[in-house]
């Protein structure tokens, strides 16, 4: 898809203005460390407006102009303008800065080339959250219909091996009107050593696969 389609359905409100945060993302949030975040591929800012809400200055990253333009006024109605930067560039080939972010969160887009582009990104200590569309044995009408743009079983796990796993999850989910969502979710730290610091398990996991 290119970035006039993107922007087209974006315009068009085919695509959800105003999208839900990942609730892996919302529960783990009070442990994540205080900094600058990054929202790669922000599409209308899942990420991005939440982490503004919590306090992070935040970069929107996205090839989509009307995206941003909505990253912006979502931002802006909630008072948050001063802590978003709306930047227009493609994941696929953007220079990320080394060593800048204590959060960086990439939903739904495939990019399984830019995990060490991402990690060098994050700063020791800083933490890198994944979802993505998940190949499955069921029907899956929400997403892309081409498997190489879906993570194959573990392959999201095994590309934060690098890293501190402090979750993992690929589910199933149902959504209104029988469409099934079957995805992969990751959080990782940026962390070494034999003895580390784990964050609390957040209440209602049960809730995490009932995102938007």
């Amino acid at each position: 898809m290119t970035d006039s389609d993107w922007d087209e359905r974006f315009a068009s409100g085919e695509y959800p203005r105003a999208p839900e945060p990942s609730p892996v993302l919302r529960a783990y949030e009070p442990s994540l460390p205080d900094g600058r975040a990054l929202d790669a591929a922000a599409g209308t800012g899942r990420n991005a407006v939440y982490l503004a809400d919590r306090g992070y200055d935040v970069d929107a990253l996205d090839a989509s102009a009307e995206g941003l333009r909505i990253v912006r006024e979502r931002a802006a109605e909630r008072g948050t303008a001063d802590r978003v930067e709306a930047i227009r560039g493609d994941v696929s080939t953007y220079g990320f800065p080394a060593e800048t972010y204590a959060v960086i969160t990439m939903s739904y887009f495939h990019a399984l080339d830019r995990f060490a582009d991402l990690i060098a990104a994050l700063e020791p200590g800083g933490y890198l959250y994944v979802e993505g569309h998940l190949r499955s044995a069921e029907p899956s009408p929400w997403g892309p219909s081409d498997d190489s743009y879906r993570f194959a079983a573990n392959e999201l796990l095994y590309a934060g091996l690098g890293l501190s796993v402090r979750y993992c999850d690929e589910t199933t989910t149902e959504r209104p009107g029988d469409r099934r969502r079957a995805a992969a979710r990751l959080l990782a730290q940026k962390s070494t050593g034999v003895r580390q610091s784990y964050p609390p398990r957040p209440d209602a996991t049960d809730q995490w696969a009932g995102d938007a």
